[in-house]
């Protein structure tokens, strides 16, 4: 008998009114679509009755609780600098968001998920190869085709996501593309390194942490980078997944750095 364990999703049809039934089903559909590492796998669906039942793969956690309760396992108070060692799990957790965002913009057709907050990403429960990021929830995404959208002023359909994660072009009904995404992502770091980004000024920046000097020009650096991703209103500036990742060793932190944290000397 097979042991593994699943995340069984239970959905009520007949609550749903005729736009909800086809976010579902495009969920569904997109999932199976997207099958990767860095994506919550689909196993099966099928209906019994008045319900939806969606087989997926199993994991312990999503983004929000993490970012809930880190500074309370790293014993740091609101409003206080991350130490090294949080800094590094930080940037860790957002080098693999950043990867698996990566993935959905370069496939062909390009999907664009449309949805992303911290509730739509999930820590996998069995980690493989180093991979514990998952995206899930699919039921806005959308394949975008970059000879149409770029070239004509024809627009996705803005269907409401959070809010609160929501680039401006879609939440005042203009053209967009895979960058509002980008702009999500930006708000999503924000969260996980406990920054606010409308009131930083990268122009003038001031030491991050005065117990913890390594990190002080990282720290700007990943500041600066968020910046450019919620640029606005020129939203095709923003930079592409890729290019945050490939400036990720001046706003990260590796293992060996920490060796040099005056917090953990002998």
């Amino acid at each position: 008998m097979n042991s593994e364990l699943f995340a069984i999703k239970q959905i009520q049809l007949t609550d749903l009114n005729a736009y909800e039934k086809s976010k579902i089903f495009s969920e569904v559909n997109n999932l199976i679509k997207v099958r990767s590492k860095y994506v919550v796998h689909y196993y099966d669906s099928w209906s019994y009755r008045e319900y939806l039942y969606i087989q997926m793969e199993l994991c312990s956690q999503s983004l929000t609780k993490i970012i809930e309760i880190k500074a309370q396992v790293f014993k740091r108070q609101i409003g206080v600098p991350m130490n090294s060692i949080e800094y590094l799990i930080s940037c860790q957790i957002f080098q693999q968001l950043l990867e698996s965002v990566q993935y959905l913009h370069e496939l062909n057709p390009q999907i664009i998920h449309r949805d992303l907050k911290p509730d739509n990403i999930l820590i996998a429960r069995d980690v493989r190869n180093g991979r514990f990021v998952k995206l899930c929830d699919f039921g806005l995404a959308t394949v975008h085709d970059k000879r149409v959208n770029y070239r004509t002023t024809r627009k996705h359909t803005a269907d409401i996501g959070d809010l609160r994660y929501q680039a401006p072009e879609i939440s005042q009904g203009k053209k967009y593309g895979h960058k509002s995404d980008i702009y999500s992502l930006a708000l999503i770091g924000a969260e996980l390194f406990a920054m606010d980004l409308f009131t930083l000024n990268c122009d003038r920046p001031c030491d991050y942490s005065e117990t913890t000097p390594i990190l002080n020009d990282r720290v700007h650096k990943l500041q600066t980078t968020l910046m450019a991703m919620i640029s606005h209103p020129l939203w095709d500036n923003r930079p592409e997944c890729s290019e945050v990742l490939g400036k990720y060793t001046g706003w990260s932190i590796n293992k060996d750095l920490i060796l040099f944290d005056s917090q953990y000397e002998s």
